[in-house]
């Protein structure tokens, strides 16, 4: 059986949001949600990605998104999981459990 990959994406920036007084910094976010992750999921179908808001990759749907968060002033670090947003300042893991049980990745046995 082909398990689908499922992509957990992290825009942030260096410089913590000004918003978010207190809260970790993009980054530590980032590699946070990864060790959470991985104690709770087989990780063989997860892949990560950082978008850094303020120089994203020449990819457009980065470049477009990164773009939105500094027009709109969001919270960040914002997470997705595929195409999905399911955090948006301090994430929340049971939210982006959530959206790992719906795109099906597994739970460790």
């Amino acid at each position: 059986m082909g398990m689908k990959k499922v992509t957990i994406t992290i825009y942030g920036a260096e410089q913590i949001c000004a918003s978010c007084v207190g809260a970790p910094g993009s980054k530590d976010t980032y590699e946070w949600l990864q060790a959470a992750v991985a104690r709770k999921y087989d990780t063989n179908t997860v892949e990560y990605e950082y978008v850094d808001i303020n120089e994203p990759p020449e990819i457009e749907k980065h470049k477009q998104f990164a773009q939105r968060v500094l027009t709109e002033d969001l919270f960040f670090p914002i997470v997705f999981v595929n195409d999905e947003m399911v955090a948006e300042g301090i994430p929340r893991l049971k939210t982006i459990y959530h959206a790992l049980d719906t795109n099906g990745v597994e739970l460790l046995a």
